[in-house]
């Protein structure tokens, strides 16, 4: 699919630069594309994209934007919120920085000001319970502790916070479940 594009445009990749847009993307197609446009939008006059070029434009990724982490840790999608983490961080987001945004997100969505506030609003539609909330509070206070006493490191606390705030894994609906029993039998 890259490889296509690139030479529809008549641009020369270097060896590696596709592989390495695809790690940078995760394998996310709708990412990859993206990316791939503006390293193609990005091409001098000779035609060719170096691996170097490729990580300079890579560098901030487009999706490593803190707004988007936490959107998906409002909606309560782990996975995807955990990928953002990743982005957010090695993008040069302080752990500190994204720990401030949680306790906002969560300080928002049981009523207080917070920066965040449409995330805010969807995390407190989906945790309606104040007891939900307040766990999510409180495991922000002991992630807080743990990493400013330096008894874990920051991204492992981080990864855990996100969990705990994104909630369980949405179980499968029961006609969903019926329906893949019946197609092993």
């Amino acid at each position: 699919m890259g490889k296509r594009r690139v030479t529809r445009e008549g641009v020369t990749a270097e060896d590696g630069v596709l592989e390495a847009l695809a790690d940078a993307s995760e394998n996310d197609a709708s990412e990859f594309l993206n990316e791939l446009e503006k390293l193609l939008t990005c091409v001098g006059p000779d035609r060719r994209v170096t691996r170097a070029e490729a990580a300079a434009l890579l560098r901030p990724m487009a999706d490593a934007d803190l707004a988007e982490y936490l959107s998906a840790v409002a909606v309560g999608h782990a996975g995807l919120a955990s990928r953002r983490l990743g982005q957010v961080l090695a993008a040069g987001e302080g752990e500190g920085s994204v720990l401030f945004a949680l306790v906002q997100l969560v300080g928002g969505a049981l009523g207080g000001w917070t920066r965040w506030r449409e995330p805010s609003l969807v995390l407190s539609r989906r945790r309606r319970a104040p007891g939900e909330l307040a766990r999510a509070l409180d495991a922000l206070y002991r992630a807080e502790a743990a990493w400013k006493g330096g008894r874990a490191d920051a991204v492992v606390v981080l990864e855990q916070v996100t969990r705990e705030i994104c909630g369980p894994t949405p179980a499968a609906p029961p006609a969903l479940i019926r329906r893949r029993a019946r197609a092993t039998l």
